[in-house]
């Protein structure tokens, strides 16, 4: 099992009300349905870095949408500006 350590929190009191309220209303300690919210937000984060990496590198090489490449003579090679 993992150390765990105690961090300090300034909340307002109304919020700090609030949230002791939910806790108990969920048969958790504050602390509990802290630590909860907190392995939450940080699995959201990691998920969204790798989906962000993933989309990076997705873009970085292109998709495959099938046809040829151009030249780059054909790229440039406007008649309708030759009339």
């Amino acid at each position: 099992m993992s150390v765990k350590r105690n961090i300090t929190v300034a909340i307002e009191p109304g919020l700090l009300k609030k949230a002791r309220a939910i806790a108990a209303r969920r048969g958790h300690s504050l602390s509990s349905l802290l630590a909860d919210e907190l392995h939450r937000l940080v699995d959201e984060d990691a998920k969204y870095e790798a989906n962000r990496r993933r989309a990076l590198a997705l873009m970085a090489e292109g998709l495959p949408l099938g046809g040829k490449p151009f030249s780059r003579e054909e790229l440039y090679d406007r008649p309708v500006l030759l009339r």
